[in-house]
């Protein structure tokens, strides 16, 4: 199950940061996530809470939520006295002394904060208020961690990144967060593994005069849950306060930037109206007795209601009252705040959400929070509240139809700016864009190949977190990893994770890759994440990922199979040779056009959830010079196995490989011959490393280029035109199929199948050696046809089909299927395997 992991810097058991962390949290639950909270103890050093182990804190929080944190104890130096020098000297102050030491200990920390994340197997971090510099020793440490954790655990943007107050918004006056452009503090910095967001554009726009170069900065206010409150018949009388008095609310810190002397000039001027005030008085006991003063001499001290701290409104507590309960009896919510304290101002919104009319002062963020979305509410401009404002609060006491109207104007902007649904869409937003392909590429023994194959997969176009790369060393005696690793270091953008397979064997080592990527890549509901297969002699143009994946999400199909090209400028010299090649090419496009085609190593892509569901790449083994080798054919092979599920396999002509011509250049007399893949029904093929003299370096003669060509088009024909129909008899009533084969021949091929299948009492045609003999026993019936289809498709260059083997000469016409039916299943020479080539690298 995937884990979220919250940090608050605030310190505090509930405080604002953990109420908007318990809304982001919940959509995570939601999407199947575990949620961990550290709430910051070790991080905030003037709430006295430094290393202090939890204690009931748990009961102010939902269930789900678990309070978790990064051991930081016994860190030589890192205590609350350093974390306040630091604060107060190198943010306040500006000078650089302790600047080494917050090095040295960032680095520490970000190693058990790695740790931390490592025992939790966090897939998802939510960090609120990282920014403000309360503690730069533990923010770097968090963006260090965050990078290395990243890469190492194959995450894209796993990090939502939450700033409520930064250094021009919370406090600005005092100076203790320092003075623009803030030198010391940790400015946030473009990493592909954090999603920032601002509260609302004024906090974007500030942030991005701080940090310029930040690309995935997002807006997203505040949300709040829009369902009705439900009144607790209990609330009024367990605080004094009379039925049916109309009741003013005000949920804020008792501290005298919030304003509530303002609050008690109001309600001297309304007779009968009651003020409750959901805040701690011990915060500043000061500023409690000041307002206790105030309300004797205005002679309100009997309508003046010190609640105490309620449990906030979105979060369930063990309190008996709530936010929610208040706001449930509230005929009004007051926010008469001072100017430039505040940097959203939450009272508002919860006001809005809970379908009651507020009152506000003409704060500096009012405007930008709120009031420029139409909200309609009484503003207060002055110092106190003249006639005027007075007047338009008595007003809404007064008139209970206004106060509905004007709730539900209020309430219905509130869901369109406000809503839930804003949140869903950036984590659902944040978790599409994770990585969705991973790219395994086999290696062996190609330190010379590697860097162009790694720079074409580098130069996708296509966003860096979206997919990454699983290369997998399969034994190699060269510099092969070095040069990987090399490559991955200049290359931090990417993600490439390099695993060991010592089993020899592509298939060995595609399939090691594979089963690694399938088990990192992401679960999100409704999201489909890719396994695509990449050769480690081959080049990838730019749009091969983008096309792929473009063909895939809108094909929604299980495999997407990619086009394959040579350069013409290997072959210049060579037109013969270029000839037969483009010639089965050529025909290649055509038929998997037709029927989608079947993946081949050199690139495709496959639904990790289909290639789960059958089982993954399977190894097939066969004897050789008496011994175990792999199967060469584990790519095709996983296709057919695909296909007979009834999976759909799409062809993707715009993503394409440049296959690397040694394939043939160090290879050409066995490809003349047939034999590039074996012989005698062994498919292996010898090293062809490219430091190896090319064993022919002119053109073919005519009668070898004939007889390459031939090869080349008998292992193509019956593995492309007829096999997808074995295993897809559907396939013949596609109108496209139809057109060309033609209506009569689609008719009896089918036709011919289900007797084929009957006669040999075949259920599943994907095993290997069942497949190939129907294939090979309907390409001998039916060449005839079959090639003068390619000819009038294709092009008439395609030609005839190569002659028959010399054994059907004597052969009687009318017994020519019952023979070729012998030929294809002989089980002794493996003579039906030699005439059709093994196989073409073509």
């Amino acid at each position: 199950m995937s884990v979220l992991w919250g940090i608050s810097f605030d310190a505090t058991p509930i405080s604002g940061l953990v109420v908007e962390f318990v809304k982001t949290a919940s959509v995570l639950r939601d999407r199947g996530f575990r949620v961990r909270l550290d709430l910051g103890y070790d991080i905030k050093a003037d709430k006295n809470a430094f290393f202090r182990p939890y204690r009931e804190e748990s009961s102010a929080l939902p269930e789900w939520v678990r309070l978790d944190r990064v051991d930081l104890t016994g860190l030589d130096g890192y205590d609350a006295e350093f974390v306040s020098a630091v604060l107060r000297e190198v943010v306040g102050a500006g000078r650089t002394e302790l600047l080494p030491r917050v090095t040295a200990l960032a680095e520490r920390i970000a190693d058990r904060i790695v740790a931390a994340w490592q025992r939790a197997e966090v897939t998802f971090v939510v960090v609120e208020n990282g920014t403000l510099p309360e503690n730069i020793t533990y923010t770097r440490a968090l963006c260090l961690a965050i990078e290395r954790y990243g890469r190492a655990a194959g995450l894209g943007r796993f990090v939502l990144w939450r700033d409520h107050d930064l250094m021009w918004q919370s406090e600005p006056g005092t100076g203790k967060y320092g003075r623009y452009p803030y030198p010391h503090a940790t400015r946030p910095a473009d990493s592909p593994h954090i999603q920032y967001v601002a509260l609302h554009d004024e906090a974007k726009r500030k942030t991005l005069s701080w940090a310029p170069g930040l690309r995935e900065i997002a807006v997203l206010p505040n949300t709040f849950d829009h369902t009705p409150t439900t009144p607790n018949p209990g609330f009024r009388r367990h605080f004094g306060i009379p039925e049916g008095v109309p009741l003013i609310a005000r949920c804020t810190r008792v501290i005298p930037q919030k304003r509530i002397d303002r609050d008690l000039h109001l309600i001297a001027q309304l007779p009968g109206a009651h003020l409750f005030v959901a805040g701690d008085p011990a915060e500043d006991p000061v500023e409690h007795e000041n307002l206790l003063r105030l309300a004797d001499r205005l002679g309100v001290t009997d309508r003046m209601i010190f609640g105490g701290r309620l449990a906030p409104r979105e979060v369930r507590s063990g309190r008996s009252y709530s936010i929610r309960d208040l706001l449930a009896e509230a005929t009004l919510v007051s926010f008469l705040t001072s100017y430039d304290y505040e940097s959203y101002g939450n009272p508002i919104g919860e006001a809005i959400a809970s379908g009651v009319p507020y009152l506000t002062s003409d704060y500096e963020l009012y405007h930008t929070v709120y009031g420029h979305l139409g909200f309609q509410a009484p503003v207060l401009t002055a110092d106190l509240p003249d006639d005027s404002f007075v007047d338009s609060v008595a007003e809404l006491l007064l008139d209970e139809g206004k106060r509905a109207r004007m709730a539900e104007h209020n309430h219905r902007i509130g869901r369109q700016h406000f809503g839930r649904d804003r949140t869903e869409q950036l984590v659902d937003d944040m978790l599409a864009t994770r990585t969705r392909l991973s790219v395994v590429l086999p290696v062996f023994n190609e330190a010379r190949n590697l860097p162009t194959v790694l720079a074409s997969l580098y130069e996708q176009e296509l966003d860096k977190d979206l997919y990454d790369v699983v290369l997998v060393d399969n034994n190699s005696t060269d510099d092969t990893v070095a040069v990987a690793q090399a490559f991955a270091a200049e290359h931090p953008d990417l993600m490439i994770h390099l695993l060991d397979e010592p089993e020899q064997g592509v298939a060995c080592a595609r399939k090691a890759g594979m089963d690694f990527a399938a088990k990192r890549l992401g679960r999100a509901a409704g999201t489909r994440y890719y396994l695509v297969s990449a050769d480690a002699d081959c080049r990838v143009d730019r749009r091969w990922l983008p096309e792929l994946f473009r063909t895939m999400e809108a094909n929604k199909a299980a495999i997407g199979v990619c086009d394959y090209y040579y350069n013409h400028e290997h072959f210049t010299e060579r037109p013969r040779l270029w000839d037969a090649i483009q010639r089965t090419l050529r025909c290649r496009a055509v038929t998997f056009a037709l029927f989608g085609g079947f993946p081949d190593g050199k690139g495709f892509a496959v639904d990790r959830d289909v290639y789960e569901k059958v089982g993954g790449v399977e190894i097939f083994y066969q004897l050789h010079n008496g011994r175990f080798v792999n199967h060469l054919s584990d790519d095709w092979d996983f296709g057919i196995r695909v296909r007979g599920t009834g999976e759909d396999i799409v062809y993707a002509p715009t993503a394409r490989v440049e296959i690397n011509p040694r394939r043939v250049d160090h290879a050409i007399d066995e490809v003349i011959t047939g034999r590039a893949y074996g012989n005698d029904g062994i498919i292996v093929m010898r090293d062809i490393r490219p430091e190896r003299a090319s064993t022919r370096d002119i053109d073919l003669t005519e009668a070898e280029a004939l007889q390459a060509h031939e090869f080349s088009i008998k292992d193509f024909t019956p593995k492309n035109t007829i096999l997808p129909l074995l295993l897809t008899p559907s396939l013949v009533d596609s109108e496209d199929v139809v057109e060309f084969f033609g209506a009569d021949l689609a008719r009896r091929l089918r036709a011919r199948i289900e007797e084929i299948a009957d006669e040999m009492r075949v259920v599943d045609f994907t095993p290997i050696h069942v497949y190939k003999t129907p294939s090979y026993r309907l390409y001998f019936e039916f060449r005839d046809e079959l090639f003068a289809r390619l000819r009038a498709t294709v092009g008439e260059d395609i030609g005839y089909p190569p002659p028959l083997p010399e054994c059907f000469d004597e052969v009687p016409p009318e017994r020519f299927k019952e023979f070729v039916r012998y030929y294809c299943e002989d089980r002794e020479s493996g003579e039906a395997h030699n005439y059709f080539g093994n196989g073409g690298v073509f």
